[in-house]
């Protein structure tokens, strides 16, 4: 007798969300959260290493990946370490309903935390990397679009990668975003980023046959599906390293830059908070600390008694 063919992503991702509701009980919030650190792994394990089931992980396969977190998207010790907790309740579930014969995710460690600002890029650094997208090709003009349309709202990557062209109101400038907790906000859209989302859905979008299912995203593939959040990230690594820019630059830093450059330019903060989506106007305080470190470099650079 031939041993059952290992679990899918599909089923395990399907059959861990039912386990979180209904056998642990998760609150909405933290339920959410972990689903969105597995899918973000299952997309990387898909992506990168190509195997189709989650029983084959190895130790080594979670350290590059905690290591792609770190490097490539730039999380904080606080975010690795949620991710850290999701891996270690997901690969738990598969022993517990013997979908896998060992757990990887045992000997993983916890990171430290440090206490650190945001990475962000000044105006002519994000101008740099607009302009070093390679435009000679359909996949360019997509990505161009998406760094104007992060650097024009502030969008997280989840909010971008589930954008459909109903939510996009050019007449108003705005798009309405599906956020955190699903809850709905509106965010004011530029009219570069505008003209540019024209641009792909004329030269580009309107020429891709969309996979059933993925029709009315924006951003979609080569193969007519859905952006993932990994190719975002490799997108504007991508795009940051052909500008020469030294600094580490994710989606988020595009985000971080958005609001930075809002507050300098004297935006409210109460604004901000709404347009970034935080519940909390102290999560959005942290830009007015970098806001302060700049306004220290114009004292530095100006005043007569520095």
């Amino acid at each position: 007798m031939n041993p059952p063919d290992p679990i899918t992503w599909e089923v395990a991702l399907n059959e861990y969300e039912l386990y979180l509701t209904i056998e642990r009980g998760l609150a909405a919030k933290t339920r959410e959260d972990y689903l969105r650190d597995i899918h973000r792994y299952a997309d990387y394990a898909r992506y990168e290493w190509e195997y189709a089931s989650p029983a084959l992980t190895t130790q080594q396969h979670l350290r590059d990946f905690l290591f792609f977190l770190g490097n490539d998207c730039f999380l904080s010790e606080r975010s690795i370490a949620r991710n850290i907790s999701a891996l270690r309740s997901f690969h738990g579930f598969l022993m517990l309903d013997e979908w896998s014969q060992d757990d990887p995710s045992a000997l993983l460690e916890m990171p430290k935390f440090s206490q650190k600002l945001p990475q962000t890029l000044n105006i002519p650094e994000v101008q740099s990397i607009l302009e070093a997208v390679d435009l000679t090709h359909a996949q360019g003009i997509r990505n161009r679009t998406i760094l104007e349309v992060l650097y024009s709202s502030g969008l997280r990557v989840s909010e971008l990668i589930h954008l459909t062209w109903d939510r996009i109101f050019r007449e108003e400038g705005f798009v309405q975003v599906i956020g955190k907790g699903n809850k709905e906000r509106l965010v004011p859209l530029g009219e570069v980023a505008l003209k540019w989302l024209d641009k792909y859905q004329r030269e580009v979008r309107l020429h891709i046959e969309p996979k059933s299912g993925h029709e009315r995203f924006v951003f979609l593939n080569r193969r007519g599906k859905q952006l993932s959040r990994v190719m975002v990230f490799y997108i504007v690594k991508g795009a940051a390293e052909q500008a020469g820019i030294q600094k580490k630059v994710s989606p988020h830093t595009f985000r971080h830059s958005f609001a930075t450059h809002l507050l300098e330019g004297g935006a409210d903060l109460r604004a901000v908070q709404e347009m970034l989506g935080h519940e909390s106007i102290t999560t959005t305080e942290i830009y007015l600390h970098i806001d302060r470190e700049y306004l220290r470099e114009v004292i530095a650079l100006y005043h007569p008694r520095k």
